[in-house]
């Protein structure tokens, strides 16, 4: 393991179980009954646990958006071709895409990296951290090498220090990559031990008979290359993508800051998986922002253990169902640091008085 890496995973703590008590308590003194404000509940809970902050803070989000190239597209496993991940770049950096929209919404920071596609884009506010052009194709051979794998991972981990840095106290994981719906099944499918079939989906929008073939092509990689399941590293070198290397290593940066993370749809979370089996402990300062239409994120989740906290037949990436979810995170921060608990607005507790 690279020494930079294994110096940020062994600085990572678990949340304070005194402070999640003491926010469970807290949460359940305001005005309301317990548990009436359900998942939020759970959420400001949980945000108290990963910020060690009875009134936790989650404004500014910061976003950051990684891209690269597959070269699994060379397959035929998308309903767009290679070129696209370039275009959209520039949509981004021009502010037409849906994560441009959403991040304006939510007044986030937003920063667009090149982390491996596989042509030069030339652009002020680009952030140039081009790892190589693209992944091989591991149809036929590694995606990369455990060097490239550890270089990705750590421009990840720098990417957030540095929007974090700037203000940011929550981070958006976006992403973008024509072919990395078929890198995140395969991913998918070696760590929760899911048939290929149960996990992948119709992308960019291909056909029934599109995704058979997409289906073959994987499960024939995997052969292949036999990634080991319980080896993040050897996964990513074998059947990952440059992106996706650089959302787990961002994951573990907010974890080591105790910064919460929302993850978007199949592609982040399957960064998320690579990212817990690095260091379980990064699971507690994940959250799900939203179910993906991708078939294969019911069972990321489902292994993470999570449940989404918005569902909305979302299948964009770019971090854009994250963006939507965030305004329930600021809802739950809101809601512990405004309202009145029964003691403060002299209101009788029934549930106490009844003793």
């Amino acid at each position: 393991m690279n020494n930079i890496i294994q110096t940020s995973l062994h600085s990572i703590q678990k949340p304070s179980q005194e402070k999640l008590q003491e926010a469970r308590d807290y949460v359940n003194s305001l005005t309301k009954p317990i548990g009436s404000l359900g998942k939020l509940e759970d959420l400001a809970i949980q945000l108290s646990g990963i910020t060690n902050q009875l009134y936790p803070e989650v404004s500014r989000p910061g976003i950051v958006v990684f891209a690269a190239d597959h070269g699994i597209s060379d397959m035929g496993v998308s309903a767009y071709p290679k070129e696209v991940t370039a275009q959209m770049v520039h949509n981004f950096l021009n502010g037409g895409a849906a994560i441009n929209v959403f991040s304006k919404q939510i007044n986030a920071l937003l920063k667009i990296v090149d982390i491996g596609v596989a042509v030069d884009i030339n652009h002020e506010k680009l952030l140039q951290k081009k790892v190589k052009y693209g992944t091989n194709n591991y149809a036929f051979e590694n995606a990369m090498t455990e060097d490239e794998v550890y270089q990705a991972i750590i421009i990840g981990m720098e990417m957030v220090e540095h929007i974090i840095n700037d203000g940011a106290n929550c981070i958006i994981l976006g992403e973008m990559g024509i072919g990395n719906t078929a890198t995140a099944s395969a991913i998918v499918s070696v760590i929760t031990d899911s048939p290929v079939e149960e996990v992948v989906g119709l992308g960019t929008g291909i056909s029934e008979e599109e995704r058979k073939k997409k289906v073959t092509v994987i499960m024939n990689a995997i052969k292949d290359r036999k990634p080991k399941q319980k080896n993040a590293i050897d996964i990513l070198s074998k059947v990952g993508g440059l992106e996706i290397a650089g959302m787990t290593g961002a994951m573990i940066k907010a974890a080591e800051r105790r910064i919460p993370v929302i993850l978007d749809g199949f592609i982040s979370t399957s960064a998320a998986l690579l990212a817990v089996l690095l260091d379980e402990k990064i699971n507690d300062y994940l959250i799900a922002g939203h179910m993906s239409k991708e078939q294969g994120h019911s069972r990321a989740l489902s292994f993470l253990n999570k449940s989404p906290l918005l569902d909305l037949d979302l299948r964009l990436g770019e971090g854009t169902g994250a963006a939507l979810s965030y305004p329930l995170l600021k809802a739950a921060t809101n809601m512990m640091k405004e309202m009145e608990t029964f003691k403060s607005a002299n209101i009788a507790n029934k549930r106490l008085s009844s003793k």
